[in-house]
């Protein structure tokens, strides 16, 4: 059964061990990512995160703390993250796009 993902309201961009950049935009990416591809599958804050992840798929945890809780199970796997910077639009009135 496929549950579809409900993005955070600020991506998180995490260097992966063979130095690949990956940006996770929300909780079902993170969780595919905690579940298949994770470096080590102990510690705390990666079961913390696994929990997270997926109660927030079932609207029973809030994203931010899903969010949250899978930068810290990245920072305890030797892995850095780091929020993205939020891309602003440019407006149909003609205002350019802020970079």
């Amino acid at each position: 059964m496929h549950i579809p993902d409900v993005p955070w309201s600020v991506a998180v961009s995490v260097q992966l061990q063979n130095g690949n950049e990956h940006i996770f935009h929300g909780s079902y990416d993170a969780l595919d990512f905690l579940e298949n591809e994770w470096p080590t599958r102990h510690g705390q804050k990666y079961l913390r995160a696994v929990r997270s992840c997926r109660g927030s798929l079932n609207k029973m945890t809030p994203l931010a703390i899903a969010r949250e809780d899978f930068i810290a199970a990245c920072l305890e796997a030797g892995l850095h993250a780091k929020a993205m910077p939020p891309v602003f639009a440019a407006k149909t009135t003609g205002a350019h796009s802020l970079r």
